[in-house]
């Protein structure tokens, strides 16, 4: 099932390099950030794009705000991430919304830079 958008958290990366991994795979040219603060927005096309600055200690959070993404889940596209930026992904186990309880809120998925995955 596709998500409604696509939440990924990356390590030890930094937004030009992930901006030239979201233009290489979405096939568009680099957009330009908006910075407000840790905040940052653009817009690739159709698909909005939020990058938090160390949202979570050194894991940065990039946020793109469309279910027109190549990737359906937020796991597809942490592999994608991992395997072109060499560094670790994380992203949920899946879609979470309130109603879901807290039991699953704090579950992840790792993608290592060899695309390796792990459940943290």
């Amino acid at each position: 099932m596709r998500q409604p958008d696509i939440e990924i958290y990356v390590k030890d990366s930094d937004r030009s390099t992930v901006s030239l991994w979201l233009a290489t795979a979405l096939n568009m040219p680099v957009c330009t950030w908006l910075e407000k603060g840790r905040v940052s927005r653009c817009q690739y096309g159709d698909i909005p794009a939020v990058w938090f600055e160390h949202a979570v200690g050194k894991w940065h959070s990039l946020l793109l705000e469309s279910e027109n993404t190549p990737w359906a889940t937020d796991l597809e596209c942490a592999q994608a991430a991992a395997a072109y930026l060499q560094v670790q992904v994380r992203c949920a186990t899946g879609s979470w919304q309130e109603a879901d309880g807290e039991e699953d809120a704090d579950r992840w998925l790792q993608v290592n830079a060899d695309t390796s995955l792990e459940t943290i």
